[in-house]
């Protein structure tokens, strides 16, 4: 096995170490990124096969190809390997553990800090493996887990995976109805639950959450409880503990070794952000994932151990909730050896007294090289004007990760700002756009590239993504569709209980039949980075020209007043379209004469006299989801005439109340 602890300059990109293996191993010497990016995405079989060996992936069974069957959907990968992802962590347990890194360090709202090594991290999971075996679980069964971000998580989806069973979790934060509406679909054998959780310094017991659930999945055999907050647990009798199944410290513990399974046998569900009809339960597979996000972390995100400041080694840690996709990308950093930095609870403090330090006052603690959340985290720092000297040593960060909606030029200008004056100037950002759907990114970052504020730096190497336009023909420096004209592994297997791949086609495949469809607008420049503008389907569409809500949002937001907002555009055949915006203002501030006056200007400089608002509100919140998307197209929906039942799950919202005040506008608005 290639020796990933060995130190390596810090200046030495991951990316440039594949490029000299590539030349060294395969004799190909590419000139600059374009070239490489052309050879991974048209010799699908010679890349992915680099992937396999430059990682050393490994297998009882050797493949027989790459790629058996190219087309989308239904690619064939690497068919006669075996792999399982948990085997593929543990690979790197003695090796991590004698260079002294720790696997998982992890902090809660309430102080408490702990530390995981690799061997016990390897123990726990093959403790909980055993004792969810006894209890009956196979290849193939379900495993649903209501879990925070802590270290038992981790272990228990190891222990699943190592199984062959297949994982599926929600968050606590999640309401009953929504998380039925994900666990009823796939019908789990196990449930593995906790007994609440803490956010925003606030103990929420989900005791009766736990007994309504499993009533309601008459599926689950066994129930696992992770004792989190101490509160009284006896009406959930029978379960055993997970603290008791980890626990086992014997000679079959010590033997264990993860099962080998076909390469695409299923690893986890995950749930679409669909804003009708029930979530889309997506399947992926042990080794599409695992070959994705080593490619994605290592090679463009730059995690790796080859760095090792203070001899710490790497620390990744992006800031997520186990109901985004984002917990499956962190948790990914144990696939390389990586120690993996969590937090469990609010990033923006109590929310009585909101505090935008918290989350980087972690970072510092934990001694964070890679620090990464979501756009809408840094954007609240600028909005509180934080400042990062009084938040501890943070001069072992070298890299800011960003995703889930856009990150404006303005924000990033503003982190850089704070990063210089505490003596670590050009930050480098990963700035990545992909999705749960995938559970991957389609645009990421390149250490050897060029930064520029606003924009990601490049396409990712084995992803065939082009801007299209209306003709179905891809387009350079102009905005178009974002689709992915070839196959990548971690594509879906399916969607759970799904007839005929109906909505599988329909979800990616409709619009342009055997080529990816995201559903989002994108620019690629004529220098090759990349610009997302939102959401295709949530596009303004004003007197002939499109723009994504992005780019409004970026010059409304900008204004101090501004805490947030967000625009629909409604669209009638035969008549003008109408287009509204939603302002939340700083405390204090009022929505007058003057005030609107000043919101069209910011418009009409940044964008245009046609992207002014025909009417502009002020509301207490923008509707967003769990994951902190904004609800655009459902409340486009309701403004034209749809009920809310019928647009919009509630329980899938993080603040469902909001929705009150777009509920009355529609009232008042005559029917399209």
């Amino acid at each position: 096995m290639r020796d990933e602890y060995q130190p390596k300059p810090p200046n030495v990109p991951q990316i440039r170490l594949y490029q000299d293996w590539l030349q060294k191993k395969r004799g190909l010497s590419l000139d600059g990124y374009d070239a490489l990016w052309r050879w991974s995405t048209t010799d699908l079989p010679g890349f992915w096969q680099s992937i396999w060996d430059y990682f050393e992936l490994q297998s009882p069974t050797a493949h027989t190809a790459v790629l058996a069957d190219d087309r989308m959907p239904g690619a064939k990968w690497f068919e006669g390997a075996q792999f399982n992802y948990a085997q593929q962590v543990f690979r790197h347990a003695d090796a991590a553990h004698a260079a002294g890194l720790p696997a998982v360090i992890s902090r809660n709202e309430k102080g408490v800090a702990r530390e995981l090594s690799w061997p016990e991290l390897k123990r726990q999971a093959a403790s909980l493996a055993l004792h969810l075996k006894e209890q009956g679980l196979e290849p193939g069964d379900r495993v649903a887990a209501y879990l925070p971000n802590v270290p038992e998580t981790i272990v228990a989806f190891l222990a699943v995976a190592s199984l062959g069973g297949i994982w599926s979790i929600c968050s606590p934060d999640m309401g009953t109805p929504a998380v039925l509406d994900r666990f009823r679909q796939i019908e789990p054998k196990v449930l593995i639950a906790c007994d609440g959780v803490t956010y925003g310094m606030r103990d929420y017991d989900r005791t009766q959450v736990v007994a309504e659930m499993r009533s309601a999945l008459p599926s689950v055999r066994h129930l696992v409880l992770l004792d989190n907050l101490g509160v009284d647990t006896q009406a959930l009798q029978p379960f055993a503990g997970l603290a008791q199944a980890c626990s086992r410290d014997d000679a079959e513990v010590a033997a264990f070794e993860p099962v080998w399974l076909p390469f695409d046998h299923p690893v986890w569900i995950v749930y679409s952000s669909g804003t009708t009809g029930l979530p889309k339960p997506i399947v992926h597979g042990h080794g599409g994932i695992a070959i994705v996000m080593l490619a994605h972390l290592v090679l463009h995100s730059d995690i790796g151990c080859s760095y090792k400041p203070n001899n710490l080694g790497e620390r990744f840690h992006w800031y997520s909730s186990t109901g985004w996709v984002m917990w499956n990308a962190q948790m990914a950093g144990l696939l390389n050896g990586t120690t993996c930095c969590i937090y469990d609870g609010n990033p923006g403090g109590p929310r009585d007294k909101p505090d935008w330090t918290t989350l980087w006052r972690f970072g510092a603690d934990v001694k964070a090289t890679f620090f990464g959340a979501g756009a809408a985290f840094f954007a609240n720092c600028m909005k509180a004007q934080i400042d990062l000297s009084t938040c501890g040593d943070l001069t072992n960060v070298r890299a800011l990760g960003t995703t889930g909606s856009p990150l404006s030029a303005d924000v990033q200008n503003w982190v850089n700002a704070q990063f210089e004056r505490i003596g670590t100037p050009g930050m480098w950002w990963s700035n990545i756009s992909g999705g749960t759907d995938f559970a991957g990114a389609f645009i990421g970052g390149n250490r050897e590239l060029p930064l520029v504020p606003g924009e990601m730096q490049c396409r990712l190497l084995g992803c065939a993504v082009e801007a299209w336009n209306e003709q179905g023909e891809p387009v350079i420096g102009e905005v178009g569709e974002l689709v992915c004209a070839r196959p990548i592994p971690s594509m879906p297997l399916y969607f759970w209980n799904d007839e005929g791949n109906k909505r599988y086609l329909s979800s990616y495949f409709d619009m342009y039949p055997g080529i990816w469809r995201h559903g989002d607008w994108l620019k690629v420049t004529p220098t090759g980075s990349c610009i997302i503008y939102g959401r295709s389907d949530a596009t303004i569409n004003r007197h002939g020209m499109r723009m994504g809500t992005s780019e409004l949002y970026a010059a409304v937001e900008a204004l101090p007043e501004v805490l947030d907002s967000m625009v629909v555009d409604l669209e009638y055949l035969g008549r003008e379209s109408y287009m509204p915006l939603f302002v939340v203002l700083r405390p204090g501030v009022q929505l007058d004469d003057a005030m609107k006056a000043k919101l069209n200007g910011a418009i009409r400089t940044a964008l245009s006299p046609r992207f002014i608002p025909d009417e502009i509100f002020q509301v207490l919140e923008i509707p967003r989801t769990l994951t902190g998307k904004k609800q655009e197209l459902p409340v486009k929906k309701l403004l034209l005439g749809q009920p809310v039942d019928k647009v919009v799950n509630k329980d899938a919202m993080a603040n469902p109340a909001s929705l009150d005040f777009y509920v009355e506008l529609a009232k008042r608005r005559p029917a399209a």
